[in-house]
């Protein structure tokens, strides 16, 4: 049993790689165990709140039990938003996990996200807790855990995917590469929102080619994430 917790922030491709390990014969997937956890310990006001809440545990404890526990098969893959790990709570059961991070540029991040959802701050793009989350891993293992840039995925996705798969002790399948349309049967309940273009697709898209510009208020929250971003990505899987 390998179970597998990829930290990403929002409007990665963190979708797209649950899609991909999910469509693993091998493998469970489990879309953000802490999402309702979130929302009713900080405050969130999302899209579909309630809706959320109802559907899904917000026991830290329970959450914790099954993320740790073996799932009924061989690969469990947990998609994790770090924002979602709120101060006050203890962090050192992830060290029991196969932990890997996906990156991206914050600029992306935030272009992505605003058009989905207006109101945005720096904690709600998650890049100061996975550097935490990070840090906490490499001093655990004594050097740097995988980590893959959202960019570098779509660019080579068969190179990349080979190499992650690799770093968390699995063979790496074929399977990973397309998935059929539509949404799956292990889509959070918020998938309605915020999964519709990754819903069109059968496998990972070429990256965006055009630069963004960002309006001054959020291109200083990509400004504040920016330090945390470059952190990670000189250990990047190429």
């Amino acid at each position: 049993m390998t179970n597998i917790a990829m930290w990403s922030g929002p409007r990665n491709i963190s979708t797209a790689m649950m899609y991909s390990f999910g469509n693993r014969a091998d493998c469970v997937a489990w879309d953000e165990p802490f999402y309702a956890f979130s929302l009713i310990h900080h405050g969130n006001d999302h899209p579909m709140r309630d809706d959320i809440i109802a559907a899904n545990s917000s026991d830290w404890s329970d959450l914790v039990a099954r993320c740790t526990s073996p799932a009924a098969k061989p690969v469990f893959y947990q998609k994790h938003m770090t924002h979602h790990m709120l101060g006050g709570y203890d962090r050192s059961w992830i060290l029991k996990l196969v932990n890997a991070f996906l990156i991206r540029d914050p600029v992306r991040v935030l272009a992505s996200y605003t058009k989905k959802w207006s109101d945005v701050s720096l904690r709600d793009i998650g890049f100061v807790e996975q550097a935490e989350i990070f840090d906490m891993v490499a001093q655990k293992r004594g050097s740097p855990p995988p980590v893959i840039d959202g960019d570098d995925v779509l660019n080579d996705p068969r190179g990349v995917l080979e190499k992650l798969c690799a770093a968390c002790g699995i063979p790496f399948d074929d399977a990973m590469l397309s998935w059929p349309q539509g949404p799956k049967p292990f889509d959070g309940v918020w998938a309605p929102h915020w999964y519709n273009a990754v819903w069109t697709s059968t496998g990972f898209a070429k990256p965006p080619a055009a630069t963004v510009d960002l309006p001054a208020h959020l291109q200083k929250i990509a400004d504040a994430a920016l330090p945390y971003y470059e952190k990670m990505r000189p250990h990047r899987i190429v």
